[in-house]
């Protein structure tokens, strides 16, 4: 069972760097920096020159603590005000208001601010804020260009319906401070909601060999099993990857285990899983390898004309078989008749949840950055996710794992 430790505030000691555009929501801005001090976060503001417009550097100064960051330097004493350090520097970074100017160019990788620089050289979260009139927020290419931050795994923060400067009514007024700052701290708070758990993470493709030169295997590129550990890392667990050969670096925080094959990917996982809360299996797996491997090349004109293959063994049937209360998520890649072959998976596999995808899904399956997902339980229920970048979906598949077990406490 997770242990419990000693709450502290999500916010408390984060470095949020707050962006400021030109728009008359800016005001709000002066208000959303003092919540995120008073939660206990370290705050700095980067400006827009238009911003200047509508609310002043002195107030966001007092009200952080920090000088108020415009242009790339001050052309009086040359101090340079570094992008990249900023980026670094940042937990998270906080676009409020975010105009639609703002939002096309951060959509575009137009970098003509430091802000916008910035943006494109924070590895940390970004959370933006929209705001402007109806009309401009429901326009194709505004739609297009909140689609676009979707996919690179910005948070968008809706913004709501009422009385806008224009005298319309509508949707487009930025989002109360209030909620802006609880966004932002309830992503922290994730952070920390898998503490105390150990989790298995299988991820990448299995390679059969069939001489020193060729072998058996297939498209996986890794990417999601390494997205979804890095949202459990980030959630707080502890997190052992069992990773086949990627292109992908390691990622920091969490033991890896490297393996080859499937035969060594099912003893690594096995061995991992007795010190487990749960696993979740996402690598593709081989179903076959030769039953045997040739000691030299074979050549084309030898009289090899075909490979005898022995099915692998199934990792996650046999982890279902010994997990107990553990919990085991599966995944299915199918082409067809998806829903009844992952149903048929989730029960025979003795699995609490399996994820879905098509690869006749566009946007879908091996390579991408992308995927579409759906999520099936035990208990029958469904919930089907659009298109997303693959962070983003693991971050779905990490909250179905808080809530199976938040049910099970």
């Amino acid at each position: 069972m997770a242990s419990e430790g000693v709450a502290n505030p999500p916010l408390a000691g984060r470095h949020i760097l707050l962006g400021i555009t030109g728009s008359i929501a800016a005001y709000k801005a002066a208000v959303l920096c003092r919540l995120l001090k008073t939660a206990g976060a370290d705050v700095r503001v980067v400006m827009t020159p238009l911003a200047k417009q509508f609310i002043t550097p002195l107030t966001l100064a007092t009200l952080s603590r920090h000088p108020i960051l415009v242009e790339f330097f001050d052309p009086e004493s040359g101090q340079w005000n570094s992008h990249v350090s900023l980026g670094e520097w940042a937990d998270a970074l906080v676009v409020a208001p975010a105009t639609a100017n703002t939002i096309a160019k951060m959509a575009t990788g137009v970098a003509d601010n430091l802000l916008l620089t910035t943006y494109l050289s924070a590895r940390c979260p970004v959370f933006v804020a929209p705001a402007m009139d109806l009309d401009m927020y429901a326009h194709p290419t505004t739609r297009y260009n909140l689609d676009s931050l979707k996919s690179y795994g910005c948070r968008i923060i809706e913004p709501a319906s009422g009385e806008l400067a224009s005298g319309l009514s509508g949707k487009g007024r930025m989002e109360e401070p209030a909620a802006i700052a609880r966004a932002v701290s309830d992503y922290f708070a994730r952070r920390r909601s898998l503490q105390g758990r150990t989790l298995l993470v299988t991820a990448g493709p299995t390679i059969e060999p069939i001489d020193p030169v060729r072998y058996i295997s297939n498209h996986s590129s890794g990417k999601m099993g390494y997205a979804l550990a890095e949202e459990l890392r980030d959630r707080g667990a502890d997190v052992i990857l069992v990773t086949g050969r990627t292109a992908l670096p390691i990622p920091d925080g969490m033991q890896a285990l490297e393996v080859t094959t499937a035969d060594e990917m099912y003893a690594a996982s096995l061995h991992a899983f007795e010190r487990c809360d749960g696993a979740v299996m996402c690598a593709a797996v081989a179903d076959y390898t030769p039953v045997s491997v040739a000691d030299r090349k074979i050549k084309k004109e030898s009289e090899v004309r075909s490979i005898e293959l022995r099915p692998t063994r199934d990792i996650a049937a046999a982890i279902g078989e010994i997990k107990g209360p553990r919990l085991l998520v599966g995944f299915a890649l199918e082409t067809d008749h998806g829903l009844e072959h992952a149903e048929d998976k989730l029960e025979r596999k003795n699995m609490d949840m399996i994820v879905l995808n098509s690869l006749d899904d566009p946007g879908a399956g091996f390579g991408v950055d992308t995927n579409r997902v759906t999520i099936l339980h035990r208990d029958g229920r469904r919930n089907a996710f659009g298109l997303k970048n693959k962070r983003a979906v693991a971050s779905d598949i990490a909250d179905e794992i808080e809530a199976f077990w938040k049910k099970e406490e």
